[in-house]
């Protein structure tokens, strides 16, 4: 009820009217009945043109995130998402994992659309990433269709850390639907590891045909922590540069202050020299 309100009447038209995003191949998506819609992420707002573009409902699993965040503010925005139809997606792995999934195959066995990002979370330099099994093993477990989807420039007018997306000059923002994948032939065969790594793996490479990205053959998840890490470690060794930095300077500043020591010591001692304490007064002699 919320979903649809805000998509007709709020989301919907103020979106086509400040971004005017294109949409191809929408008769991809079927009018009735369940379907796995499998997009690139590229920006939180996928989230919003995507289902602008799909004139049915559309459930999603979203991170978990959204719906434990604490304080009032954190029970407004886990309201919020289950009223627009997310699904808490736990993606620590394990049962966690699988009991978000089995709460999404409900949805497709109830006959709904089913929106997940393969990739499990947004790509952190526009290039596409390694897919996760849990797309695949929805489509076997459930035996619906996936239609692949490419986003295309959400990443440009939200980029990462962005609070929302903004019109930007040039920036176009597309919505492409793939022909639907058919994988009922292997319904029933979700605990075969290979086959879901097969059937995940074909499910991103149609995705990778309508997006034009190039193909990283790691967890994005993964890429990321990479980067955290590097990032770290590029920290630690520039605050051991500036501390090191620092010791240069004070051992420098130190020899200085010695050498300015020794210097004044030095002079002091050489005007206290016997002969030399009275030179300036001495009276000058003439030869007889």
């Amino acid at each position: 009820m919320v979903y649809m309100f805000l998509k007709r009447y709020v989301v919907g038209p103020l979106v086509n009217v400040a971004f005017r995003p294109e949409v191809h191949g929408l008769e991809h998506v079927p009018p009735q009945g369940p379907a796995i819609l499998a997009s690139n992420h590229l920006s939180v707002s996928d989230s919003v043109f995507m289902p602008v573009a799909v004139p049915r409902q559309v459930f999603f699993l979203a991170k978990s995130d959204y719906f434990n965040g604490p304080g009032l503010k954190g029970r407004v925005m886990a309201a919020f998402f289950r009223a627009i139809n997310q699904i808490p997606m736990d993606r620590s792995g394990g049962r966690a994992s699988a009991k978000s999934l089995s709460a999404g195959g409900r949805k497709l066995q109830e006959g709904e659309l089913l929106g997940i990002y393969p990739e499990g979370t947004r790509s952190p330099d526009g290039r596409l990433y390694k897919g996760k099994i849990g797309v695949a093993r929805l489509a076997l477990e459930t035996g619906a269709p996936v239609v692949p989807i490419a986003m295309v420039g959400t990443d440009k007018v939200q980029p990462i850390g962005a609070r929302m997306p903004l019109p930007r000059r040039r920036a176009r923002v597309a919505t492409v639907f793939g022909e639907p994948l058919d994988f009922s032939r292997y319904t029933g065969r979700q605990n075969e590891h290979a086959l879901l790594r097969e059937v995940t793996d074909e499910i991103v490479h149609a995705i990778q045909a309508l997006s034009g990205q190039v193909y990283v053959d790691v967890y994005a998840s993964d890429h990321k922590k990479h980067l955290a890490e590097q990032k770290r470690q590029e920290a630690k060794q520039a605050a051991a540069e500036m501390v090191g930095t620092a010791k240069d300077r004070a051992r420098s500043a130190a020899h200085t202050a010695a050498q300015s020591a020794k210097h004044a010591a030095d002079s002091l001692t050489h005007r206290d020299r016997p002969g030399h304490e009275h030179e300036d007064d001495a009276a000058p002699t003439t030869a007889p």
